[in-house]
């Protein structure tokens, strides 16, 4: 994937909204098509994502009208976390915890990759992208688009503009924390 398609698929991720689309279903604003939540529960690559979805109760969130741009950390990112993080996140217990975890990951608005890119660019080096949970930083580096976090970690975009019924989803190679 070149540069420029990996920069816009993040600028697409940031949190900006894009107007209703004509294909729309009748009343309920939704395309056809699978929701973000259909796009992670049919990835092999976003079990642990699933899991923790259904857990944080945020499933029917993400499957609902939208539109979101949704940074998808795989199965490899939540396991490069500390041992026995995922495990104590996933305790009822600590349900709010996770819900902020993950709504970290989400941005309001659908944003493709060559939006994200843009606005990257129009920032000259960086963009402060404002998900559901805090702020994240993109910007560009050695041609790739990445992400920083609140605690300083970064990660990178890996797969951009999977198109979902209510949004957007890309993929990264590690999770965020607020």
């Amino acid at each position: 994937m070149s540069i420029k398609n990996l920069a816009i698929a993040l600028i697409a991720t940031v949190g900006f909204s894009v107007t209703a689309q004509a294909d729309h279903h009748k009343g309920d604003g939704m395309k056809d098509g699978p929701t973000i939540t259909d796009i992670v529960v049919n990835s092999d690559q976003h079990t642990t994502l699933e899991t923790a979805v259904v857990e944080a109760g945020l499933a029917d969130t993400l499957a609902g009208k939208g539109p979101f741009t949704v940074f998808a950390p795989t199965d490899a990112a939540f396991a490069a976390l500390p041992e026995g993080t995922l495990k104590t996140l996933l305790m009822p217990e600590n349900q709010d915890k996770l819900q902020g975890i993950l709504t970290y990951h989400v941005v309001e608005g659908k944003v493709s990759a060559d939006k994200l890119l843009g606005l990257i660019e129009t920032g000259e080096t960086m963009y402060e992208v404002t998900t559901m949970n805090g702020e994240i930083v993109a910007r560009t580096e050695g041609g790739a688009v990445t992400l920083e976090d609140a605690q300083g970690n970064r990660v990178t975009v890996t797969m951009t503009d999977i198109e979902a019924s209510n949004g957007v989803v890309h993929v990264i190679d590690g999770v965020l924390l607020p």
